[in-house]
């Protein structure tokens, strides 16, 4: 069963009381086979809640509402599960551990802890101006283009070696400040490799062998005439040139209909340490063969 990890931060310009009505309701607005593992983070300016979904098939509308519930609030929802794996690991380094973490077991005591921080950090001065700017205040693409894309050439740096510039710090009116909150470079990871990859995918329906054209580190392209529909979920494994296998859950995020180079795009979902290090180490071979 595929895992999607979501995080929603707020600081002290977030309606403490919508919060706590927000996160008590999430049990119905969001569908889970089994009680989310929840963890809250109380920051010193901020307040962040993980929850991670366990879900057959990807819930777009109820989290369409859950984006605009959040931002009602006067706070940002993050897709973790859309991150590439160095930069998901380190926002719950700087947003979701240490001392201030804490795991909770149900929405009715998140939404107790929250709003009771919430309220100290609305009463304390300055306020900060608007909702934090966590990752999602980066719009976030998959990088999983149609068969006829042009891959990157092969003789450009990987971005990864580029340092991100930092966001601009915003300006809000006298007496505010901007929270000190590291904003993400989503796109730092997204180069793309031409490849031809032996493949399986299964549905609950079909079991397909077909092959992947490109692939990166969010996802990979596959050409193929079965077109599972957009935020299904699929079983995909990749076998590598070396031997090795990519296993794990992916999510259909388009298809493309043209009968010679039609095919599907897949975001991978899996949030496992395994998974992400066979990923970079092949990707990182690529990089190398292209620098050769």
């Amino acid at each position: 069963m595929p895992v999607f990890g979501l995080a929603a931060l707020w600081n002290g310009s977030a309606r403490a009381e919508r919060v706590s009505e927000l996160v008590e309701g999430l049990g119905a607005l969001l569908p889970s086979t089994k009680p989310p593992g929840l963890v809250v983070c109380l920051r010193e300016a901020e307040a962040t809640l993980e929850l991670k979904l366990e879900v057959p098939s990807y819930p777009r509308a109820a989290m369409d509402a859950l984006t605009e519930q959040v931002q009602e609030s006067g706070g940002t929802l993050v897709e973790l599960w859309r991150m590439p794996k160095a930069d998901r690991d380190a926002f719950r380094a700087h947003a979701l551990s240490g001392p201030d973490a804490h795991t909770v077991e149900d929405y009715e005591t998140a939404a107790i802890v929250l709003h009771g921080h919430l309220q100290q950090l609305a009463v304390r001065e300055p306020i900060p101006d608007g909702p934090p700017p966590g990752p999602a205040s980066v719009p976030i693409q998959i990088p999983l283009p149609a068969e006829d894309s042009a891959p990157e050439p092969a003789a450009e740096p990987p971005p990864e070696e580029a340092p991100a510039e930092p966001a601009p710090a915003r300006e809000g009116p006298p007496g505010t400040t901007e929270l000190p909150y590291h904003t993400f470079d989503l796109h730092r990871r997204g180069r793309r490799f031409a490849v031809k990859l032996e493949m399986e995918f299964r549905t609950e329906l079909d079991f397909v062998r077909e092959h992947a054209t490109n692939i990166s580190n969010g996802g990979l392209f596959v050409r193929t005439a079965h077109r599972p529909p957009v935020d299904s979920v699929v079983t995909v494994a990749v076998r590598l040139p070396n031997g090795e296998r990519l296993q794990g859950d992916a999510l259909v995020v388009h298809t493309v209909d043209d009968p010679y180079k039609g095919g599907v795009g897949l975001a991978f979902v899996n949030d496992d340490p395994t998974f992400a290090q066979t990923l970079d180490d092949y990707l990182a071979s690529l990089v190398g063969e292209a620098k050769g």
